[in-house]
């Protein structure tokens, strides 16, 4: 079984895409629905949750927390606060991966363009077809149903092996790129999987994957017909032979955690090297030098989670030990960020120390030179980041960044001793001009520091000591607090 049991299936959002190519949308004015948009945002995000009687049944949840209903006559509305028999729907996916929506009451389909959308046909037209857009982050690790293991890159064998009990470092997480309609999973090295097991460098025919829902689980379809799996003792996946999607078929997208690496004031990284007691005292960065960072939703406080699934925690006399298999007070440390170094104060109130032979004890009342950690990101080396209104991509025609955009571009991560340079096109680097924009033409690298603040989402502060923030689709980096527009999944 995983170890990684804190990990839950990402919730299924995404996008609806019509014949014409137009996203079905929940208007908040009257609740309205209508399929005019021409990209994925806020309003075309919809959210699946199967009933828990029938596992055939949805409902769509709109971004309003409203649902899609239709009565028998076949007109459609989303006002509904809680499901009720109108909400009910079935899906039919067809063999090019496009769904029809059929309300199970009525058993009438649901389609139609722009404001005059209906749910009465009787049988299945180009107009009663809805393309699937995923509106989840795109970077995410893959846990096998069957295997109940997780994929993560082997680039010894050159394939995407399926055998880790637990999704650890840069090698388990895998970026989904939409494309034309169809899913490539690229990974960490920046390459495609082909549906023989290979990676290409290349995105073509045979690296694009029609997504299909079954039992709330995600299957993979390609330009065959047959779906990704496990194959063999590793689990390489690959096509199969199944032209219908089993339990070996089936894949949760879980959410990728951080996971980071820490030094301390004596120039070496804390590590579990020596089992129980936590230490700074390695000269290497290793599975035992990496830990996941998982935000706690309600305190904010952070846990670090060692690969063997065990927490730091609070001992007697200030001790940390890796000993907690369970969240409590005594695993939880709040983090003061201070730039490129931070630090942690521990349920007892006192801040973290390094001992001059490199244990780590929470025995300090205040921050000095001892009580200060490097803290470097190492799962992130493809940065895409999301705000409250889309993704941040390249201006077309200028030097700026926009932050409310429905496809994102993909940006290169370096650290650089506690701090951050962000690498985008042609090999240039972020930095924040005169007038508080984010410009992404520059020729030296300026420092960025991220601060991960809330569960999922982290905030970005440029050498002025601002954040970066979204304002009227723009990047601005004049943020002086992080707020709801300064906040970043990535």
């Amino acid at each position: 079984m995983p170890t990684n049991s804190t990990n839950c299936p990402l919730k299924l959002q995404f996008g609806l895409i019509n014949h014409e190519s137009r996203y079905l949308t929940a208007e908040a004015f009257g609740f309205k629905v209508n399929a005019s948009a021409p990209s994925l945002k806020r309003k075309q995000v919809w959210t699946l949750e199967q009933d828990s009687q029938d596992p055939q049944v949805v409902y769509l949840r709109s971004h309003l927390g409203r649902y899609l209903a239709s009565d028998k006559d076949g007109k459609v509305t989303c006002e509904a606060e809680g499901r009720n028999t109108d909400c009910r729907f079935l899906i039919a996916a067809q063999s090019d991966g496009r769904w029809a929506l059929q309300s199970e009451p009525y058993l009438r389909l649901f389609g139609g363009s722009r404001d005059y959308l209906t749910c009465f046909a009787q049988v299945i037209t180009e107009a009663e077809l809805w393309a699937v857009h995923l509106a989840l982050h795109p970077q995410a690790n893959l846990l096998s149903v069957a295997r109940k293991r997780y994929a993560h890159l082997s680039p010894e064998d050159g394939e995407i092996a399926v055998d880790r009990n637990i999704p650890w470092g840069v090698a388990a997480l895998l970026t989904l790129v939409y494309l034309d309609g169809k899913y490539r999973l690229k990974t960490c090295d920046s390459r495609y999987l082909s549906n023989d097991g290979k990676l290409s460098a290349e995105s073509g025919r045979g690296t694009g994957y029609t997504l299909e829902l079954k039992c709330g689980k995600l299957a993979f379809k390609d330009c065959e017909g047959k779906y990704l799996s496990p194959m063999g003792p590793t689990g390489t996946l690959r096509s199969g032979r199944c032209s219908k999607p089993g339990k070996d078929e089936l894949f949760d997208l879980e959410e990728s955690h951080p996971q980071v690496v820490l030094m301390a004031a004596n120039g070496k990284y804390v590590s579990i090297r020596q089992r129980v007691s936590i230490s700074a005292n390695q000269e290497d960065e290793t599975d035992l030098e990496t830990f996941q960072m998982e935000i706690d939703k309600e305190s904010r406080k952070c846990l670090f989670r060692t690969n063997e699934g065990k927490y730091w925690a609070l001992v007697a006399h200030g001790g940390i030990q890796t000993t907690a298999t369970e969240r409590s007070a005594n695993t939880m440390f709040a983090v003061e960020w201070m730039g490129r170094r931070v630090a942690l104060r521990a349920s007892n109130g006192k801040y973290i120390c390094t001992k001059k032979n490199g244990q780590l004890a929470a025995v300090s009342d205040s921050v000095g030179e001892d009580e200060k950690l490097v803290l470097k990101l190492i799962n992130r080396p493809m940065l895409i980041l999301r705000g409250l209104n889309g993704f941040i991509c390249h201006h077309k025609n200028s030097n700026t960044l926009d932050a409310n955009r429905s496809v994102y571009d993909i940006f290169t991560l370096h650290f650089s001793d506690g701090a951050y340079h962000i690498k985008g096109e042609g090999g240039r680097f972020w930095y924040v001009n005169s007038s508080g924009l984010v410009c992404s033409d520059g020729e030296t690298p300026d420092d960025f520091s991220f601060e991960f603040l809330e569960h999922g989402r982290i905030a970005i502060r440029g050498k002025n000591g601002r954040y970066l923030r979204g304002q009227g689709g723009m990047l601005k980096g004049d943020g002086v607090t992080p707020d709801s527009s300064a906040l970043w999944e990535y």
